[in-house]
């Protein structure tokens, strides 16, 4: 079981409406996407109480994914009350996402 939270099509709004989120847009029958899940567990435990992390399942939440314009999986969004201020396309590697998530707070 990851330690980042599943948002909905339902969800997503208020899940990230506020503060400095970190948002994986991926699929259960992508490999690079569970390529991400370690990296992912990792970034929830050590940005618990400053940033949250969350994954969304694109097969299940296809609006949100459409709205946030995703195209390919995995993407990673880092947002800033509900406003996306960086995204990254693909396998990423956790010093990015820790410097984009740290920038976020600042």
């Amino acid at each position: 079981m990851s330690n980042a939270k599943e948002l909905t099509n339902d969800t997503f709004a208020d899940g990230t409406k506020s503060g400095v989120s970190l948002v994986d847009f991926w699929a259960e029958w992508c490999g690079p996407c569970r390529m991400m899940t370690p990296i992912l567990d990792d970034l929830a435990e050590e940005f618990e109480g400053r940033a949250a992390v969350y994954k969304v399942n694109v097969d299940n939440a296809q609006d949100v994914a459409a709205e946030k314009g995703v195209q390919s999986i995995p993407t990673l969004l880092v947002l800033k009350d509900g406003k996306e201020v960086k995204r990254f396309v693909g396998v990423t590697q956790k010093p990015d996402l820790t410097t984009a998530l740290e920038a976020a707070l600042d």
